[in-house]
């Protein structure tokens, strides 16, 4: 079973409006309300696929009961604890006549320390075999937090997948997940070095692995595709030239699609294209729409003969 992880969940709002202007009332189209945040999303992603999931997660207020209320009308299994204070929301706006995406991401309140442990503690309760921890953390929780996830999760002898950035990642040193999915801008910051080509990020992901970050590092690059780099594997997935409608869920759908493959215990290799596939599918979508499955498994089967031609 795939438990998925969410300490900092939202509400994400999206809608159209035909051109920003300063200082003009905005006429923008009716408002879609979805769950959201990074583990979330990857249960959402898991669902397409039809593989079951469940999504734990902290909630409050108006916005809690409204995010618990639409992941029952996604049928999406979850478990909410009670945080007490205001889930935050997260708003996403498409400017027609550009085509250019605004996204507007708010921190949300703090959330008592103690409520989040007592989430983290249920880990055991479930008894997963793959725990995918996603997302920002709220304010007020120290940067090592994810370290404690991965902590319960081995206690479990549960696989720990943590997609997060910042000083959140960088506190992973040594904690020794079982994959973790930087960019490149956040692996020179795990190494500390000003700059990285893309030829030498196997080489600087595996450094990564040596200074105990992770078992497997994926290292996306947006557009180009993504490396997955074990202590002597490298794997590169060039992505396929998709209509770009939108980035929201991109990486959250990438790690639902090489979670997936891991479970059906799939080779490494099909594991990081299946995840290329699915990230570059949620690009074909408006919003938070996330990916078609059939997109998926259509960009799959491209992504798999240009690497074997």
């Amino acid at each position: 079973m795939i438990l998925t992880i969410t300490l900092n969940p939202c509400i994400d709002k999206s809608s159209t409006v035909e051109k920003f202007k300063p200082e003009s009332k905005l006429r923008c189209t009716e408002v879609v309300n979805e769950p959201g945040g990074g583990g979330i999303n990857v249960s959402k992603a898991l669902q397409r696929l039809e593989a079951s999931s469940v999504a734990l997660f902290p909630a409050g207020g108006h916005n809690g009961n409204m995010l618990c209320s639409l992941l029952k009308d996604e049928n999406i299994l979850f478990h909410a604890v009670d945080t007490k204070v205001e889930t935050r929301e997260n708003w996403i706006v498409l400017e027609s006549s550009t085509n250019n995406q605004y996204r507007f991401t708010f921190p949300g309140r703090a959330v008592q320390e103690e409520t989040i442990k007592a989430l983290i503690d249920q880990i055991r309760s479930f008894s997963p075999s793959y725990v995918v921890a996603s997302g920002s953390l709220p304010p007020g929780l120290p940067d090592y937090f994810y370290g404690l996830i991965v902590k319960n999760a081995a206690a479990v002898g549960a696989k720990c997948i943590v997609d997060t950035s910042g000083p959140a990642l960088q506190a992973l040193k040594g904690k020794h997940a079982y994959m973790i999915k930087p960019n490149i801008g956040e692996l020179c910051k795990m190494l500390n070095v000003d700059w990285l080509d893309k030829e030498e990020v196997p080489e600087a992901a595996q450094q990564a692995i040596k200074d105990g970050y992770a078992e497997i590092m994926v290292v996306s690059m947006g557009p180009d595709g993504a490396w997955l780099v074990t202590e002597d594997k490298r794997y590169f997935c060039k992505a396929p030239q998709v209509e770009k409608r939108s980035t929201v869920g991109a990486g959250d759908s990438m790690v639902a699609g090489i979670t997936y493959m891991l479970q059906k215990e799939r080779p490494l290799r099909e594991a990081i294209r299946f995840g290329v596939a699915c990230g570059s599918a949620a690009t074909m979508n408006e919003g938070t729409q996330l990916f078609k499955k059939e997109d998926a498994e259509k960009l799959f089967s491209i992504i798999n003969q240009n690497h074997n031609a």
